[in-house]
């Protein structure tokens, strides 16, 4: 019936991110677009660890985008390593539970 529209429902992830090969300094976008009723809350987790965004952190180069997506302004690499590198999943939740993506890795091409 048509009150099936209104049920609350799990997180489903519609988009998953994709590995991306990015050179320093360019920007990169893993991609991640999720469904759920109410609308699901997106982290992104990198090699295990939350990724700080802009939004707990301004002077952060990481960006939520309102779909989900997490924007890179620009891919950081030092001396001491490419902390940006790594494998990046992207987590939805909702009260009534949560959905994880693929993973997707983050490679920082070579001088």
């Amino acid at each position: 019936g048509s009150h099936s529209q209104l049920e609350d429902t799990a997180p489903r992830i519609v988009e998953h991110p994709t590995d991306v090969l990015v050179s320093k300094g360019e920007t990169a976008t893993l991609s991640c677009k999720a469904e759920g009723r109410p609308a699901p809350v997106v982290e992104w987790y990198k090699d295990g660890e939350r990724v700080e965004t802009d939004r707990e952190d301004p002077r952060s180069h990481r960006t939520l985008l309102p779909g989900g997506s997490l924007f890179f302004l620009r891919i950081l690499h030092g001396r001491r390593g490419k902390p940006d590198e790594g494998v990046y999943v992207c987590v939805a939740r909702n009260y009534l539970g949560e959905a994880t993506s693929r993973n997707a890795s983050l490679e920082v091409a070579g001088e």
